[in-house]
């Protein structure tokens, strides 16, 4: 109990463990709320073309020496906004637009990263997260952008449900779907580029996706799925930061494998539709039934 306890609290005694964990915790409820919508609308797809086309715009900062962070957001931003836009177009699925623009990004980032000679730690934590980094203005930047996205997702949160069940019957019903199409994906944008010194450009997908499928799993109301899912993903980013302390493994990659194991378990025990339950299910479906004898 003692070794347990120690484990448990050792962490904490380390300044840069206590930011790593308080913008984990943040970074992870963030991602589960604005994740849930995400996984409703269909679009895990987004996420990861917004993550690579954040590239080239990391790229030309790099280049000029100028903010990574901001140089990615104002590359994801005007990707996300395009394909709003064409994918208003309705002989394009979105998930075809939203392929073009992910190819043409992650390329556009390839051509700019390949005039460069070499690589710096910058550019290497932009793509595999550096959370164990973050100092305390991080931190704070992090909760300010997070409260902000949260308060914008849960206020048009009727909304956003209403175009990801059927966008031709909230259009008929005179809802602005193109401007909710436009705020979704802008909130999905600075959500992962909030994240990308949490988990890095490559992992982001997983804390933005997982929690939320794990949610799905265990229920289908749209307030139990978002508590759930926030949970899960605080819960998953700092146990991964635990592991990741314990055994000096890379932090981002161990926050990613615990939220992978969440969803694993939660697909194999979740009580309604989890394997072990689906195979109850139909175990009790086969068994004949006892007739009486006739009278």
């Amino acid at each position: 109990m003692t070794d347990l306890l120690a484990f448990i609290t050792a962490p904490w005694d380390l300044p840069f463990m206590q930011r790593a964990f308080a913008v984990a915790a943040i970074v992870g409820v963030v991602c589960g709320v604005v994740g849930v919508y995400v996984v409703l609308r269909g679009m895990a797809f987004i996420g990861d073309a917004v993550a690579h086309s954040a590239f080239p715009g990391v790229a030309l900062a790099y280049a000029f020496e100028g903010n990574l962070l901001l140089g990615g957001a104002a590359a994801g931003v005007t990707t996300a906004v395009l394909i709003a836009f064409v994918s208003q177009n309705r002989r394009l699925k979105e998930d075809t637009v939203i392929g073009v623009f992910f190819a043409f990004a992650f390329g556009l980032g390839i051509v700019l990263v390949s005039t460069r000679d070499s690589w710096t730690t910058d550019l290497s934590s932009f793509l595999f997260g550096q959370v164990l980094a973050v100092d305390s203005a991080d931190v704070w930047r992090v909760a300010g952008i997070g409260a902000v996205l949260v308060a914008v997702v849960l206020a048009l949160r009727k909304e956003l449900v209403a175009v990801s069940l059927d966008r031709e019957t909230a259009r008929a019903a005179g809802l602005p779907v193109l401007r909710l199409d436009l705020t979704l994906y802008v909130v999905v944008t600075a959500t992962i580029v909030m994240s990308l010194e949490a988990v890095g450009n490559i992992l982001v997908l997983a804390l933005l996706i997982t929690p939320a499928a794990t949610a799905r799993l265990l229920t289908e109301r749209l307030r139990a799925m978002t508590v759930l899912a926030s949970a899960f993903g605080c819960a998953g980013s700092l146990t991964g930061l635990y592991v990741s302390y314990a055994y000096d493994l890379a932090a981002g990659g161990s926050v990613v494998v615990v939220l992978t194991a969440f969803f694993a378990l939660t697909w194999l025990l979740a009580p309604r539709h989890g394997l072990a339950a689906r195979l109850r299910s139909r175990a009790g479906s086969r068994t004949p039934a006892v007739v009486g004898p006739s009278a």
